[in-house]
């Protein structure tokens, strides 16, 4: 759960009143500064903290001196400030900065004596609560200290805690997920962070916790009226950058935070695509993740019909953005065809308003199996024409069934076998034996999604130009992606994309591709191009169908946010 001021103990928040006076009696502390100044401090703040995580003074009542550096004393804010030693001891594994859980009116550069008990709260070191907080003048604001990730010699920020800092060069927004909820957002130093099986420079989970940085907004409040970065409804996208990030250092609920004492600026680095890249050919094939494309309503997908309209109409915009011959889906509702025929039916109607020419029509899925969701093609019966029906596997390994059909263009040429996926998930849920975390980095059920890609493998082999796509949730270098390539698939992304642009699914900062296509040698030859259009996981959260937490003046019936994979799209020269 989110830190509020209502988590915390009645006791220490009376503790805080009266240090503020605002309990009936009480007067404030500020009265009696000439004569409380003149009791000296009897511990320096690096005391405080000490040389580890946690302090060693916990339990204690100690009355230390500062200078604030930083106030967040509002009750949607911290409900307190941060005081630094200006004159910081010798020691670099000692931090000089603490925070002071009070509301006792203070301002920045204030010159403070402040009494108060050591706690370990959620991992911050802090006072609280507090009984006096005197006022004894003003200071030199104190100048933050200039860092950059990674810290040399691989130091932790533990030394920085309660420490004002000014991050060097430029920093790179890597997550956004928790933006509107609470007001966070991660940022990396170096560029965007990937995951470390998607086969980017080999890059490491220790090397990705070195560059990465929490940025909050100084607040417990969830679902701020105001969501950062989004001036002007401008929204901030993965990939943006900003630079002299500036703030105290805290921390909370597992992470090291910056609490900006200036607003950052976030630059326009990574622009809106608003159509995916050329992949030419003369039949284009997508895949596309529908993040649970439902009918039935309070299942998977939307809540309410309003919701439901909101989703349908992005999905729509974001298939008409494909402009595909083919596509396939995942995460359709399995209630027989009347989720996939509503979307066709909309996506049909929004074709013919706009004039396009396409008409489209699905497949039927022959064994979609006992999940709730479920995996379809749709096509565009003026281009591509389905050969012979369309087939599946019953083999006990699948959870959702893949789909099998063959397609040639419809002015005649060469026929190619698609094949759409969906493979068993990451989460753990009742993972056990070899499906457990083996601690390689490809998380849970990874076993299972060996055997599911031997399975498509087996498929793709008997298939004329097979071409095998889909949500296969494992990244490029990981185990399942091998035993496709081992079986001559080759992955058309991997081909065509730019390494820096080879990601379709952001998760906890890291990007990577879980999503797929890969084609055999004889279709590979016919392939003039692959791209992955990053309208969703680069985009904030806030901006999708939901109604529930998500500001209504956000959303837009358009392609941005309408599900949390990128769709993946190429080309195909069958003529």
């Amino acid at each position: 759960m989110r830190r509020s001021a209502a988590a915390r103990p009645a006791a220490v928040l009376a503790a805080a009143a009266v240090t503020a006076g605002l309990v009936t009696g009480v007067a404030p502390a500020a009265a009696a500064a000439p004569a409380a100044c003149a009791v000296p401090a009897d511990h320096e703040i690096a005391d405080v903290q000490g040389t580890g995580d946690a302090s060693p003074l916990a339990g204690r009542t100690v009355r230390v001196e500062g200078v604030v550096t930083a106030d967040f004393q509002r009750s949607d804010q911290l409900r307190g400030f941060f005081v630094q030693d200006p004159t910081p001891d010798d020691d670099p594994r000692t931090s000089d900065g603490i925070f002071v859980y009070s509301t006792r009116e203070v301002n920045v550069r204030d010159r403070v004596v402040v009494t108060g008990k050591v706690v370990e709260y959620h991992g911050l070191t802090e006072l609280s609560p507090v009984s006096a907080v005197d006022v004894c003048g003003t200071a030199r604001a104190i100048a933050p200290d200039n860092v950059r990730l990674p810290l040399e010699d691989g130091a932790g920020l533990e030394r920085f805690e309660g420490v004002l800092l000014r991050f060097r060069g430029q920093m790179v927004a890597s997550e956004t997920y928790d933006l509107g909820r609470y007001g966070e957002i991660t940022v990396a130093a170096g560029g965007r962070l990937y995951q470390p099986t998607d086969g980017h420079d080999d890059s490491s989970q220790a090397e990705n916790e070195a560059r990465r940085l929490l940025v909050d907004d100084a607040s417990n409040v969830q679902n701020p009226d105001t969501i950062p970065y989004t001036a002007d409804g401008r929204v901030v996208r993965l990939g943006d950058v900003t630079a002299g990030l500036t703030g105290v250092l805290s921390y909370g609920f597992g992470s090291y935070r910056l609490q900006p004492t200036r607003s950052p600026h976030f630059a326009r680095a990574n622009p809106r695509p608003d159509k995916p890249r050329p992949v030419g050919g003369d039949v284009r094939v997508a895949s596309f993740n529908t993040l649970n494309w439902f009918t039935t309503l309070g299942r998977r997908g939307a809540d309410t019909a309003a919701e439901r309209d909101r989703q349908l109409a992005k999905l729509v915009a974001a298939l008409r953005g494909l402009d595909a011959d083919v596509v396939g889906l995942m995460e359709v509702e399995n209630n027989g065809d009347t989720a996939l025929k509503a979307l066709v039916d909309a996506l049909n109607a929004a074709s013919a308003e706009t004039g396009s020419g396409r008409t489209y029509a699905w497949t039927a899925h022959p064994y979609p199996g006992t999940d709730e969701i479920k995996v379809a093609f749709v096509y565009d019966t003026a281009t591509v024409t389905p050969v012979g029906g369309p087939r599946s596997s019953r083999d006990d390994v699948f959870d959702r069934p893949p789909l099998v059909q063959a397609f040639r263009p419809a002015a005649g040429g060469t026929a190619f076998t698609a094949i759409v996926n969906h493979f068993k998930s990451k989460g753990c849920g009742g993972a056990s034996g070899p499906d457990a975390d083996q601690g390689d980095g490809q998380s849970c059920y990874n076993a299972r999604r060996v055997k599911q890609a031997a399975a498509i493998a087996e498929l793709a082999a008997a298939a004329e130009n097979p071409l095998v796509l889909g949500d296969l949730n494992s990244y490029a270098a990981e185990d399942p992606i091998e035993v496709l390539e081992d079986a001559g698939l080759t992955s058309q992304t991997k081909r065509f994309v730019d390494d820096e642009d080879r990601y379709s699914y952001v998760y906890m900062g890291l990007s990577g591709e879980l999503d797929h296509m890969l084609a055999g040698p004889a279709l590979a030859r016919r392939v003039t191009g692959a791209t992955i259009w990053h309208v969703n996981s680069d985009e904030p959260r806030f901006l999708d169908y939901n109604t529930e937490y998500n500001p209504a003046e956000f959303y837009r019936p358009d392609a941005f946010r309408s599900s949390d994979h990128d769709p993946l799209l190429v080309g195909l020269d069958l003529r």
